[in-house]
């Protein structure tokens, strides 16, 4: 098989990445049970933990901020990193880079779109958890918002990222339980991470989930942003741009060097 060469440099287009980004959302619109699933889901798992935790609100309160960035997190990651593979392996991909588009044209379109739905996805979310759940927190509920945004885009960031990695739809959902579950156990969700041993502590301060419950414990205990809040934005923000940075490279020199494998049928 001749492998399409790679696209010579060229500048990053904004209106190329409109392009890019509007046709992943008209490939998703096809699709509506997936997207209905990809918004709801963390709806319905934030109003289940509400329930729970009917006859001990704050318990509610005090974890349910922090899952209300961690679910649109998974979620994201998943969709994600199926859409992107879907992409890779039907050859779509590799025809799009035969096309006058830089890599960073494709793959801003492809984070512009998948953030587009992650903002959505966790607007709605954040406004069923303030002012339907009677999610208590001493915060602004836009912080919370924001968090929650930042938390989305980091699954979508991740979700391309591995995507480069899986050859089949089973291995990018294997990827969750790598790459998220360790991130679910240390990120102080279940225990203070002071409390860990040393060496898992460490490890969890290198991990980005533990900035976002962080940041969400942060607003539900102060009325205005602390510089711990800053500190954990900023750390989450680097995290989402450094993997996009390394997606480019990985997701694009793999589409052109591996073969084209056949659609898969649910």
């Amino acid at each position: 098989m001749t492998c399409t060469p790679p696209p010579t440099a060229r500048p990053l287009s904004g209106a190329r990445v409109l392009a890019t980004a509007a046709r992943v959302l008209r490939q998703l619109s096809h699709d509506p049970r997936t997207v209905a699933l990809m918004l709801l889901v963390p709806c319905v798992m934030i109003a289940l933990l509400r329930y729970v935790f009917d006859a001990h609100p704050r318990t509610f309160d005090s974890v349910g901020a922090s899952l209300l960035g961690i679910f649109p997190m998974i979620t994201m990651f998943l969709v994600t990193s199926i859409a992107t593979l879907r992409e890779r392996t039907s050859g779509t991909l590799e025809r799009l880079l035969a096309m006058p588009l830089s890599k960073a044209d494709l793959l801003g379109g492809y984070a512009l779109a998948f953030g587009a739905l992650a903002v959505v996805q966790s607007a709605l979310a954040t406004a069923l958890s303030v002012w339907l759940l009677d999610l208590d927190i001493t915060g602004s509920p836009w912080l919370l918002l924001l968090v929650a945004v930042l938390d989305a885009l980091l699954g979508t960031a991740l979700g391309l990222f591995v995507s480069a990695f899986a050859s089949s739809e089973f291995q990018a959902v294997q990827f969750m339980p790598a790459v998220l579950m360790p991130q679910l156990l240390l990120c102080g969700l279940f225990a203070p991470r002071d409390t860990m041993q040393p060496a898992l502590e460490a490890v969890s301060a290198a991990l980005p989930m533990s900035y976002a419950v962080d940041a969400m414990s942060e607003i539900l205990t102060h009325t205005t942003p602390t510089p711990t809040f800053l500190r954990d934005i900023l750390i989450t923000t680097s995290f989402t741009l450094l993997t996009l940075t390394l997606t480019a490279p990985t997701l694009l020199t793999l589409t052109l060097t591996a073969p084209t494998l056949p659609r898969q049928t649910p």
